[in-house]
């Protein structure tokens, strides 16, 4: 079962210099290949990381991008059509910022405190005058957006105004002041939760943040946390992902972040290598069993070991051999008493596959570039505008109109142009769509590579061949 050595695809490291290493080598343990290291040098570096990533030859590219490199790794994957990005750039979509985040939430229909996002700077001030405090003000860009040092609680206007006059924040975003019990942080691999827990905020404070004070603990993270996290990672197509949703005291839950650049244990990092391993090999490699609230057991050890431990095994549910305890252990969940075991199959760990159309496009979703701040020139002083008269409504939700503005194609569109092609009929059309998902997705295949549609039975390298040219002809 699997693919063979010569089968597999290569896989690339992608680094940064002067950023943390996420993942290396060793979480990838059994890899028979060689996998390739590239470094993205910053500044004037992304042709010479393009030749590089060409000349290794390189199919797999496996890392995060920090948020001020987002936008370049956008141009980059263009360009290399030919590359699988995990995450993909879609999915990375909200490390850039806690803007993304609001917008994603937005599209999706999650649930997250009432954001404003102004980049017209003075109607937000209009709005902060009349607006009914507490507000949640947050840096929504850069490299340095997290511990919760860039999130502030202003409990007037004269506060905000204070506060945004020394830290200049662009766009101004700001959230309802939703008061909660704790958050809680969850880990997703395939959409599987992982590991759960708690953090708690020191008495008399508000910021739940370890770096900030707060307290962590393991115990009885409630199912309709789960279900949102799961819901969120599935919305972004995630291989791996982070949520950290808010534990309202009206007994709401909200998402706070979400993103796939996240603090991680060492043995978690492992689970996701053992997860890429396996689903980039068709199933030649074991796909690690993390059982529901195993994170219950391994918190009962000291942090400083959970820091260290490496390459932790769990067995699944066998009733031959582990039934005396798997099987009998029960756990409240939800409205029901329920057997652990029997949450694996609830909760699954699904293989992701690669996604081929962009959902979203720079061209539409760049605000920080389309509406940055500029100097004034009409004035002496060093106060700055937004360069952009029709800058985004603070808190709308903008999907709708971006998919005006994308050039979308039919299904009968698409089967128009591939029953052009000789050799493709009706029945080869469904085929094709039914294969990759969508209408989107088939898109996204012509314009980046169409060797790939030898995936579906019945089409020919000599048949994708023909379908690029034509695929060329038509966009010219």
């Amino acid at each position: 079962m699997g693919l063979s050595n010569k089968q597999l695809p290569k896989l690339g490291f992608l680094y940064l210099d002067y950023v943390l290493r996420f993942f290396d080598h060793s979480n990838f343990k059994g890899w028979p290949n060689k996998i390739e290291t590239v470094t993205y040098h910053w500044k004037n570096d992304k042709d010479r990381f393009i030749k590089e990533v060409k000349r290794k030859k390189i199919d797999v590219l496996i890392g995060n991008i920090p948020a001020t490199a987002y936008e370049t790794f956008r141009e980059i994957a263009r360009a290399l059509p030919h590359v699988r990005f995990i995450p993909s750039m879609d999915t990375q979509f909200s490390n850039k910022s806690k803007e993304n985040v609001t917008r994603f939430a937005w599209k999706y229909d999650l649930p997250i405190p009432k954001t404003y996002v102004y980049y017209k700077h003075d109607n937000a001030d209009k709005f902060l005058k009349k607006c009914k405090y507490p507000k949640i003000i947050k840096k929504s860009y850069g490299p340095s957006n997290y511990g919760g040092y860039f999130v502030h609680k202003v409990d007037s206007y004269k506060e905000a105004r204070d506060l945004y006059d020394k830290k200049q924040y662009h766009p101004q975003y700001f959230q309802d002041f939703a008061p909660m019990e704790a958050d809680i942080r969850v880990m997703l691999i395939g959409h599987k939760p992982v590991c759960a827990f708690w953090r708690r905020a020191p008495e008399g404070e508000w910021l739940t943040n370890t770096s900030q004070g707060g307290s962590m603990d393991y115990n009885d993270v409630p199912k309709n946390v789960l279900d949102l996290a799961v819901k969120v990672s599935k919305a972004a197509k995630a291989e791996y992902w982070a949520c950290d949703v808010a534990y309202g005291i009206d007994g709401k839950v909200r998402i706070l972040e979400c993103a796939t650049a996240f603090a991680a244990f060492p043995y978690i990092r492992d689970w996701i290598g053992q997860y890429m391993m396996w689903s980039l090999s068709e199933g030649r490699f074991r796909k690690p069993h993390a059982p529901m609230f195993n994170w219950e057991e391994l918190g009962k050890l000291d942090s400083s070991i959970l820091r260290t431990m490496r390459h932790i095994h769990f067995g699944s549910f066998n009733a031959s051999y582990d039934g005396a305890y798997f099987g009998k252990k029960r756990k409240l969940f939800g409205d029901n008493e329920v057997y652990l075991h029997v949450l694996d199959n609830e909760y699954k760990m699904h293989d992701v596959k690669r996604r081929w159309s962009e959902e979203w496009p720079s061209e539409i979703y760049n605000y920080q570039d389309n509406f940055a701040l500029k100097s004034s020139k009409k004035s002496s002083s060093k106060e700055e505008v937004s360069n952009e008269k029709n800058a985004p409504h603070p808190t709308k939700d903008e999907s709708s109109e971006s998919q005006s503005q994308e050039s979308k194609i039919t299904k009968e569109e698409l089967s128009d142009f591939l029953t052009s092609v000789d050799g493709i009929g009706s029945k080869k059309v469904n085929k094709i769509v039914e294969h990759f998902g969508n209408v989107d997705e088939v898109v996204g295949v012509l314009h980046q590579n169409t060797s790939v549609l030898t995936e579906v039975k019945g089409i020919t390298k000599k048949l994708a061949s023909k379908v690029e040219k034509a695929w060329k002809k038509l966009l010219k």
